[in-house]
């Protein structure tokens, strides 16, 4: 991976308006100087494999952010997916719920792939994680969604908040499983020559 030399000046964009990202990067000590979420068609072409689906829409994602020559941009994806199924944001609470149902008893895959531009630059990681949930009663099910702790995260639930108590084992990134994996995203900033954990070049 090509690495750039690290720049004091540079500002830091991300392409998300996902509050969690935005909490993610704080613990590695950096503050966007700007949120810039890019207005992308990010529906799934016919046959498209999970992994390459979220790899395919980060790029796009970042390639659609406006940058100056002193701006890094970052772009995120996830996805959750249970065999070759694709499961975005639920368009509603039933489809919220058939995601849960589908998921309830068994193991999905959450991919979070990653996309960093500086200049005509980019770098790209992705990450693959396993997740177990749990087998749900209709009345959790019921109580999760009147919530609306589903709504705008991908697979209809998000392990941060109450769907925690759904997943009693994974394996791979959590942080990636939120939406930002730390590990990698740290990298590929460096790798763009921003400084990270509020230090100095």
């Amino acid at each position: 991976m090509t690495t750039l030399p690290h720049d004091p000046a540079l500002k830091l964009v991300l392409g998300s308006g996902s509050p969690r990202r935005l909490e993610l990067l704080a613990q590695l000590g950096v503050t966007p100087s700007d949120v810039r979420p890019p207005d992308i068609d990010e529906d799934v072409r016919k046959g498209e494999l999970p992994r390459d689906y979220v790899k395919r829409i980060a790029a796009k994602k970042v390639a659609a952010v406006s940058a100056a020559d002193d701006e890094v941009v970052l772009c995120a994806d996830t996805t959750v997916a249970v065999g070759r199924r694709i499961m975005g944001k639920p368009a509603d609470a039933a489809e919220a719920a058939a995601f849960l149902n589908l998921m309830s008893g068994r193991r999905h895959k959450v991919i979070t792939a990653l996309a960093v531009k500086r200049g005509d630059k980019v770098w790209t990681k992705d990450v693959q994680s396993t997740v177990a949930m749990k087998r749900l009663s209709d009345a959790e099910i019921a109580s999760y969604i009147a919530s609306d702790d589903w709504q705008g995260k991908a697979g209809g639930y998000a392990i941060q908040g109450p769907a925690g108590a759904f997943i009693p084992w994974i394996n791979g990134s959590y942080t990636g499983i939120v939406g930002l994996p730390l590990t990698e995203t740290a990298g590929l900033l460096t790798a763009a020559g921003l400084t990270l954990y509020g230090g100095r070049a």
